[in-house]
């Protein structure tokens, strides 16, 4: 799904106006990035949790080259579902 298309099925939803839902939906991204930036955790009920992740230094191997390159620390977005969305995930992909 495209944003357009989610903010057409927000406003459908919500029954507010473009404007309205873009704004609504550009706050709650801002509210996650800003959290997680501060390394909080965002949880939404029905839906799971974003948290940012620190990811250790490694070394890594280019295979064409063979040479040794060293991958500095970084910060990464998570998101984490809860049980429900990976139940409910989990007996869609045995049905298929």
């Amino acid at each position: 799904m495209e944003h357009k298309e989610l903010i057409t099925k927000l406003q459908r939803k919500l029954g507010c106006s473009r404007e309205e839902t873009e704004a609504m939906l550009d706050g709650f991204c801002r509210i996650v990035v800003d959290s997680c930036v501060q390394m909080d955790t965002v949880m939404i009920q029905g839906l799971g949790a974003f948290e940012a992740r620190k990811k250790m230094e490694r070394i890594s191997v280019n295979p064409a080259t063979g040479k040794r390159m060293l991958i500095p620390p970084k910060l990464a977005l998570v998101f984490k579902p809860n049980s429900a969305i990976k139940n409910r995930l989990k007996e869609r992909g045995e049905h298929e």
